[in-house]
């Protein structure tokens, strides 16, 4: 009996068994990093909405309107840049705004773990400018986004996207390249990468977006998009 008790702890102690179960692990966990890539959006996912916050800030309750409202991206940041113009406002304001906005409870924790197990990309239609602050709260994840135009006094004149339909054109651009993509977001600028996935969800969207989109997985907290993410990897 003893002998076979020290067998066992041989067995359970075997540094070159324990080698070979890390070697196991390390290698699935490469395989899954290796081929998939999750692609989160930024506001509302991860963060709160930037022009929210910034339209409470302000007083100003018509730059509340967001993707969650208004499909046409391009029509709502024209949209945006005219009210921030007949306001007198422009970068630096909404950078102070953006420099109080915290991660949402469980975001980075749900971020951190999942960099552990497989690769994470944000791609968000917000600004180089904006981003920064909220990165660093986050531990820096990789994020694809736009870009302002702003003037030598900080007016915000214009803005330029990255590529025409970004997140779409950028989930098709991983996959060209041999990576398969699981993406999830909360608004109309979402759904073409969520939907030319192979795994895609809603997470905290409207109620109009789920009832317009029904064939699409919609959760709530982090730990339900864990789980649907690790089983799609």
């Amino acid at each position: 009996m003893l002998k076979g008790v020290h067998q066992l702890r041989l067995l359970c102690y075997n540094p070159i068994l324990i080698l070979f179960r890390k070697c196991v692990y390390y290698t699935e966990m490469r395989a899954n990093m290796s081929m998939n890539i999750v692609c989160l959006d930024l506001e509302g996912v991860l963060v709160p909405e930037i022009w929210i916050a910034f339209a409470k800030e302000t007083g100003i309750p018509e730059l509340e309107k967001t993707t969650r409202d208004e499909p046409d991206y391009d029509k709502l940041m024209n949209y945006r840049i005219n009210i921030l113009k007949e306001h007198g406002l422009g970068l630096k304001e909404i950078q102070e705004t953006i420099a109080k906005i915290d991660p949402m409870p469980g975001a980075k924790e749900f971020l951190d773990e999942l960099r552990e197990i497989t690769q994470v990309i944000i791609i968000s239609d917000t600004f180089t400018q904006f981003a920064a602050p909220l990165m660093k709260k986050l531990g820096w994840p990789t994020i694809f986004c736009n870009s302002l135009e702003v003037a030598e006094d900080g007016e915000i004149t214009g803005y330029r996207m990255r590529v025409e339909n970004s997140k779409y054109s950028t989930v098709k651009a991983l996959q060209s390249i041999g990576f398969e993509t699981i993406a999830s977001g909360d608004s109309h600028n979402d759904l073409g990468m969520i939907k030319a996935s192979k795994a895609g969800f809603l997470f905290k969207s409207t109620e109009q977006i789920k009832k317009d989109n029904p064939e699409l997985e919609a959760y709530e907290t982090y730990e339900q998009l864990m789980e649907a993410i690790k089983k799609a990897l």
